[in-house]
């Protein structure tokens, strides 16, 4: 780890500004995708750097050489910009795929290990990711080469994503299954229930029978104009019934049983802060009102939901 470590010390001191701004401004500038290739180890590598651009803001995906050689190189088309990782910048299928992708006018960008090869002297930029030795004990298996061809990627993929201003709300766009992706878009129309509604006079036995209708462990309480007026939860109704004497249960209505003028939220609001609203308080609410711009209630939130969804 630490010779990796040290690897990527070096190779930053290494990539003088000048060519990394030239390997920027050509991504930049580029008015297709990115196409970034590699064979072997650093064709896994190859295409982490895809991934990691294609969600960044950056138009990207990977290409095996073989298969670029077999009829898929007809994905790179002009105006398109090639990544292309070879630790000896000697890789044969790399270099088999130079003549076409001169011919369609591709600018190529080169991760190399040795600066003085066929790819390099090829390439409109080169990126010097050489090392003194591999982690290997035998000098032989790719350990430090990758792992510098990979930050040397990640840098230029993060470089792009700062010069595109890529938002948090951008990168979340891109990640809607993530938990980044949920906390920045799902919002709580996505995730609320149809509100069960009842009025002020409706009786207990009303509200036990709507509340195990809809098995969301509350009911809202509307007005005559249907607007929200209070809530009664489980727990509310438990709490009146137990401090009640039976023979005054006839007695109990809705408006009795409920908290007046609850906490609530709109369809609009993220889920991550109608969480928020739920959890940061002296007593957490299990159950949440979703109101539209009027008061009218048209939704039940239940804690269970959002944490369901992963947030």
């Amino acid at each position: 780890m630490r010779l990796e470590a040290a690897a990527i010390e070096r190779t930053a001191g290494l990539l003088d500004r000048e060519t990394v701004e030239r390997a920027v401004d050509l991504l930049l500038k580029c008015t297709g995708k990115t196409v970034v290739t590699g064979v072997g180890k650093s064709g896994i590598i190859a295409n982490k750097i895809a991934d990691t651009m294609a969600s960044t803001g950056t138009v990207a995906l990977f290409l095996h050489p073989s298969d670029a050689l077999h009829g898929s190189l007809g994905i790179v088309t002009p105006g398109d910009s090639v990544i292309a990782l070879s630790n000896s910048g000697e890789t044969e299928e790399i270099l088999a795929l130079l003549p076409a992708l001169k011919a369609r006018g591709v600018s190529l960008i080169a991760i190399v290990g040795n600066t003085d090869s066929t790819l390099a002297r090829n390439a409109d930029v080169v990126l010097d990711a050489s090392v003194d030795r591999e982690a290997c004990p035998l000098n032989l298996a790719p350990t430090t080469s990758t792992t510098v061809a990979l930050a040397v990627g990640d840098a230029l993929a993060m470089t792009l994503m700062q010069a595109r201003n890529l938002t948090a709300a951008d990168f979340a766009a891109n990640h809607p299954a993530g938990r980044l992706g949920k906390r920045l878009t799902l919002k709580v129309a996505n995730l609320m229930h149809e509100s069960p509604n009842v009025a002020p006079g409706a009786s207990w036995l009303e509200v036990v029978k709507t509340i195990s209708k809809h098995a969301l462990g509350a009911v809202s309480v509307v007005d005559e104009s249907g607007r929200l007026v209070g809530i009664v939860t489980d727990g509310d109704l438990r709490r009146t019934i137990e401090k009640t004497p039976p023979e005054r249960f006839d007695t109990l209505s809705a408006a009795t049983m409920m908290t007046p003028q609850p906490i609530t939220t709109c369809p609009e609001t993220l889920a991550v802060d109608a969480l928020d609203t739920m959890e940061n308080r002296p007593s957490q609410i299990s159950v949440l009102p979703v109101v539209d711009d009027s008061g009218r209630p048209v939704g039940l939130l239940r804690l269970h939901d959002i944490v369901r969804r992963g947030l």
